[in-house]
């Protein structure tokens, strides 16, 4: 099976208030040394594969650049890792090749080098489309630049695009909400992912919100129910738009799904390379996953990698937590015949019980969440979970 290749570049121009991904600005000689480490891994993928207990399949047909803004690399910087791709990978002639952008980070010769490189799918950081709301949580874009890279991106031939939003942001309302639903829908992307403001201790803005304070705008975040609210206006107006919820976050027109990320739901084989980059290798024993540390200085030292067999057990509770991301559910059956008849017993209460809180709904051999489970999928996911 094609595997999907993830390449982690974890460098910003600046670090947003809401961001917990491993990622930040750093000196720009640590920037080279870092895309000299990757190329280098990259040439090392079957070695790094094998010494992990998995078997690595050279075709792909995904790859999938992601961070931090990839944008902020040179643009011969993102051509040297496409190199190394190809010359270690047969990567599909139709594979889908995305980019995650930061909007206002798209020169002119960067656009060419993506082009060059084969890039088909680009994925905007917009969050919001209101100045004012994109201002106060750092980021350094205007509704007016976003429109301009869409403008410039098509005639490029870059027609796949994606755009990120955020409900919940400070200083946001349910008509600043709409303004940025209906801006995504008037640009024609064929593609959106919907997140809700993640609460934690990895960013500044979460810590800020935990600790009751006032920096960050913090004072200024809408509560959980009006957060709520947003997620589900926006699955209403894309979904009558014809961009279709086919995902807990992601949101699609027929046929355009994001075809890399499908693989981490439907548990098939994928590669990352970089900082804090995860991969999931079959191997004659079964799944291995593998990650590398989510420290720069530890990656770029060579600190080991994490390693964790899948066995039986934990790959169908995968299969469990894992697909019900997706709007069309769990297959039972499939399930069963995958992971043999008695595989179901362990989950039959779970799903009962899920089923009478309203959680999850069942058609025929389809089990799915319903809107509630969407807006608690995290809870519903960890009753998957050592059950």
């Amino acid at each position: 099976m094609p595997v999907g290749i993830y390449i982690s570049v974890p460098f910003c121009r600046s670090k947003c208030s809401y961001c917990n991904f491993a990622s930040g600005v750093f000196a720009r000689e640590m920037v080279a040394g870092y895309v000299e480490r990757l190329c280098a891994d990259i040439r090392r993928a079957q070695h790094i594969t094998l010494s992990m207990g998995g078997i690595l399949e050279r075709k792909a047909d995904s790859v999938y650049l992601g961070g931090g803004t990839p944008t902020t690399l040179a643009p011969e910087q993102i051509e040297r890792i496409f190199a190394a791709l190809r010359q270690e990978f047969e990567i599909d002639p139709v594979a889908e090749i995305t980019v995650e952008c930061a909007p206002r980070a798209l020169a002119p010769e960067m656009l060419q080098a993506l082009v060059r490189a084969g890039v088909n799918r680009v994925s905007l950081g917009v969050q919001s489309f209101i100045d004012a709301e994109a201002a106060a949580v750092g980021r350094l874009h205007t509704r007016a630049a976003v429109l301009d890279d869409i403008a410039r991106l098509r005639p490029a031939g870059i027609t796949n695009i994606n755009i990120d939003l955020i409900a919940g942001l400070p200083h946001q309302t349910a008509a600043s909400w709409r303004v940025s639903l209906e801006e995504t829908i008037a640009a024609g992307a064929p593609h959106a992912s919907i997140y809700m403001l993640e609460v934690d201790e990895d960013s500044r803005l979460g810590r800020e919100l935990i600790a009751g304070g006032t920096r960050y705008h913090a004072h200024f975040v809408p509560d959980e129910d009006a957060t709520a609210d947003f997620y589900l206006e926006a699955g209403a107006r894309l979904g009558a738009a014809g961009i279709s919820q086919y995902e807990v976050s992601n949101f699609a027109r027929l046929g355009l799904e994001s075809r890399h990320n499908l693989k981490y739901w439907a548990r098939r084989p994928y590669i990352g390379f970089g900082l804090d980059a995860h991969s999931m290798i079959e191997g004659p024993d079964g799944a291995v996953r593998f990650s590398t540390p989510d420290s720069l200085e530890e990656f770029m030292a060579g600190a080991p990698l994490s390693w964790t067999p899948v066995p039986t057990r934990d790959a169908l509770e995968e299969a469990f937590f894992l697909g019900l991301r997706l709007t069309r559910g769990v297959d039972l059956k499939a399930v069963s015949a995958h992971f043999g008849v008695d595989s179901l017993r362990a989950f039959g209460d779970t799903i009962g019980e899920l089923e009478s809180s309203g959680m999850l709904e069942r058609e025929g051999d389809t089990v799915r969440l319903t809107s509630t489970g969407r807006l608690l999928s995290n809870e519903v996911f960890q009753r998957f979970i050592g059950s």
